[in-house]
Order: structure tokens, then C-alpha cells, then sequence
């Protein structure tokens, strides 16, 4: 059976309707609380959040439900999602729980969840919870359980990625775009205390203007930032900062899939990227494919989703992955994709070689891509949409090996997801918009 509540990145939706109501989050807590106690008779979490309004009583209310089944729940506070992740795994917590909605508005909200090893937990283990969860979803919420956050923990993990520079960044000259979220704070000052000359922007959080107008989706503002203070780079993280986006002095925007061409190159050239292989989502442009090819370096693509990356980089043994959205897993480092990682390693390789962001990215000739969402009113096997199936078809015998075409459902939203890509543009929209109206037309909302 396939999974009700959680997408590719949590339990997400609309703080304080179903499934994020107090009684299906206590029921959630319960639920995680009877899974933990399988594994560990003095189980622990520890839990973490963004900086939207709603994430205190959602957090309070999971603890509630986890403390029913005599589970402890310690506070990192206002901490980004790797962070999370990171102190689970290097910690006795038993799980940690991230409470985010990412690059969503502030009304949304998610749970995300990591077993000890900080991987997110696997599907059949989602599965399971989420049949507690049915089962307890009509009892009543228990009294929240208010959290104390324990400051400590998040610099702890401020210290650990300190610690993976070498030498410092002085001379460094960086906009940050916090997006007004989990980065907020720990951004700044981590690069600030690696010397490097800091302008923060985003960083004022009131608990509705997380990912407002910033962040990662929207960088307009960095880009300006940037060229207007003549930085050497600037980076923007989503509202958990699991992700970056780059802009190099000249205005380029330097998204994931350039990140993973660069890092790529640096990694084989240290004698460092196992196997000369990257992993990347089926959303990855030709172009990076093709750059990677010229230099030895084989892509494997996988789903979208930054956790079926990394189970293929567990699999095989690959050192890099990541997503076009700007999800980069180093895996020397980290068990989930870190925006700050992310930046303090192009930082590092603009430094060590002495190269802009324009230079390091040269020969990654990106091919035309649009992507559009469409609402749709129900999910179905695209061989049942005939006419969107018989579009699908005539787009990839246009193009062929040139280009590519991608349908998919959102994880997260009742939407489908449209790609396209080729050699032309023109093309390229074309069959996006005949596939999304073919879409629409058989289940669209």
C-alpha cells in the first residue's frame, strides 16, 4: 500500500489542518514514540524547527505524543534541517524530528524525521508509523509539552562545520541571503568566525516571512546584493537551509546542478569522488551530464528527492549528490543535503584555486528547460491519460537523445510536474504547454 502522509520530505501541509491538526500530530508523536521503543528502552529525540510561528505548538504537541510512550524530547530550537540530521546521528538521540515546511510559505508546515544513523527513515518504516498513526488519529491530543531549547546543541553543530574548512576566508567577501529562516543566525556568524567579510540580508525573522520574496526560490535580491557591494559571491538558502543557490560576481546564478559540476571536479581532481561518478535526480540538465562526461565522470540518475539520492550514493558508494534545486550532499560530511556545507565548500574551491564562480563553471552549456506545474484533482498512472500519454511520446521521438521529457507528482501538493528539455526553445515550450493542457484537460482541478 502506498504511503498517505508521507511525501518525499515528510508529513507537509497547512499548520493546523489535517494532517498537521493537533490530534494527528500527537497521534504522529505516539506513533514515532511506539517505533523508537522497539530499538531503544530509554529512547530519546531530539527536535528542531524553523522560524515559522507555527512551529513551537507543533513541536510541543509531538513531544506530548512521544512522552506518552515514555519517550524524552530534547530542543535544539531554531535549527536547520542538516543540523538536525547531523546531532542525531553523531548524539545518543534515538531520532531526531525537523519541524519545517522548507521552501514553502510560512502557513505550511512539515515533520520530517531521521533515524540514529541520520538517514531519513526508510519507506517501509514511514509505512508503519503511518498505520499507528491511523489507528490513534480520533483520540484526543494530550496536553502539549512546552520545550526548553538547549542552545548548546546547535553550536555544537555550528563547530562541526567550522571545522571542515581548512585554513580561513579571509580576504572572502560573501552576501548571505537567509531567507529569514533556520539560517538566520548560524550563517552569519559561521562565516564571519572563518575570517571571511560578511553582508547578511533576510535575516530578520517574525515568523511569517520566512522564504518571503528570499531564500533560495527568489534570488533577485542576492543577485543585487551582490553586484551592488562587488562580493566575491553570495549564497541564498531556503527556509531550512537545506539547500543553496548561488550568484557569482558577474550576476550568474549558479544553481545545483552547476554546485555538483564544480564540487565534481574538485572532488577528482584531490583524488576524492569514488568511483568518478555523481548522483542527480532525473531533473538535472543534459548539459551537466555532458560536462561531467567530458571529464570522466559518470551521471546516475534517480528520482526526484534528495533521499533517493542518497540512497543511491549509499549504493554505490558515490561521495557527491544532489539536486538541481540546490540539495548537495557531500557524503565525506554529511547524511542529508546542507546549504551551509554547500557553501563553505564552493567557498573553499573558489579560494584554493584562486577562480571565480564564471571560471568554475565554464563548459556547462545548460540546455533550454521549462518546468510547469499543473493542479490536478487526483493522481493516475500516466499509461490511463491517453492524451497525455500520446504527447509524451511525440515530444521524445521530436527530440530523442537531444532532449528529454518528465511527468511526475508532486510529493508535496496536489500538482504534476511538467518538463521538458531540448536543443530548442521554441520546441521546448511547445510541448511543455501541450503536455500540461493535455494534463489539465483529463485531471485537472
Amino acid at each position: 500500500m502506498a504511503k498517505q502522509l508521507f511525501g518525499t520530505d515528510g508529513i507537509r501541509g497547512v499548520a493546523g489542518e489535517y494532517p498537521l491538526d493537533a490530534a494527528t500530530i500527537h497521534a504522529f508523536g505516539l506513533a514515532l514514540g511506539m517505533d523508537l521503543r522497539h530499538s531503544a528502552k530509554d529512547a530519546a529525540i531530539v527536535i528542531g524547527m524553523d522560524t515559522r510561528e507555527s512551529g513551537p505548538w507543533i513541536a510541543a504537541q509531538v513531544a506530548a505524543g512521544l512522552a506518552s510512550q515514555g519517550v524524552r524530547t530534547v530542543s535544539a530550537g531554531i535549527i536547520t534541517t542538516p543540523g538536525i540530521a547531523w546531532l542525531t546521528a553523531t548524539d545518543s538521540f534515538t531520532a531526531g524530528v525537523m519541524i519545517s515546511a522548507s521552501h514553502n510559505p510560512y502557513q505550511d508546515n512539515g515533520i520530517k524525521v531521521f533515524g540514529h544513523s541520520g538517514y531519513k527513515l526508510p519507506d517501509e518504516e514511514e509505512h508503519a508509523v503511518e498505520q499507528e498513526i491511523f489507528r490513534h488519529s480520533g483520540e484526543a491530543p494530550g496536553a502539549p509539552v512546552p520545550l526548553e531549547p538547549d542552545a548548546a546543541l546547535a553550536a555544537r553543530y555550528l563547530d562541526h562545520l567550522a571545522a571542515t574548512v581548512s585554513g580561513s576566508f579571509e580576504g572572502v567577501r560573501v552576501v548571505l541571503d537567509c531567507g529569514n529562516g533556520a539560517a538566520f543566525q548560524i550563517a552569519p556568524e559561521l562565516f564571519r568566525r572563518l575570517g571571511a567579510e560578511v553582508t547578511a540580508i533576510c535575516r530578520e525573522p517574525n515568523g511569517r516571512n520566512i522564504n518571503l520574496n528570499c531564500g533560495a526560490l527568489y534570488i533577485d535580491n542576492l543577485r543585487t546584493a551582490v553586484l551592488e557591494s562587488g562580493a566575491d559571491l553570495g549564497a541564498a538558502f531556503d527556509g531550512d537551509a537545506d539547500r543553496a543557490i548561488f550568484v557569482g560576481r558577474s550576476g550568474r546564478i549558479v544553481d545545483g546542478d552547476a554546485v555538483l559540476l564544480i564540487a565534481a571536479r574538485a572532488l577528482k581532481a584531490a583524488g576524492q569522488l569514488d568511483g568518478d561518478l555523481v548522483v542527480a535526480t532525473f531533473m538535472s540538465n543534459l548539459g551537466l551530464e555532458r560536462a561531467l562526461a567530458r571529464e570522466g565522470i559518470q551521471l546516475v540518475r534517480t528520482p526526484v528527492g534528495d533521499k533517493y539520492v542518497l540512497e543511491e550514493m549509499v549504493r554505490t558508494g558515490a561521495a557527491l549528490g544532489g539536486e538541481q534545486s540546490g540539495h548537495v550532499i557531500f557524503r565525506r560530511y554529511a547524511t542529508t543535503g546542507d546549504g551551509l556545507l554547500t557553501a563553505l565548500r564552493i567557498v573553499e574551491i573558489s579560494r584554493d584555486t584562486g577562480a571565480s564562480l564564471d571560471k568554475l563553471t565554464a563548459g556547462l552549456d545548460i540546455y533550454p528547460q521549462r518546468l510547469q506545474n499543473v493542479r490536478v484533482r487526483e493522481r493516475r498512472e500516466l499509461h490511463e491519460l491517453a492524451a497525455v500519454a500520446r504527447e509524451i511520446e511525440a515530444c521524445q521521438n521530436a527530440f530523442g537523445a537531444s532532449g528529454r521529457v518528465l511527468v511526475r507528482f508532486s510529493g508535496t501538493e496536489p500538482l504534476a510536474r511538467v518538463m521538458v528539455e531540448g536543443p530548442d526553445l521554441a520546441r521546448v515550450d511547445e510541448f511543455t504547454s501541450r503536455i500540461a493542457a493535455a494534463i489539465r484537460e483529463e485531471i485537472g482541478a
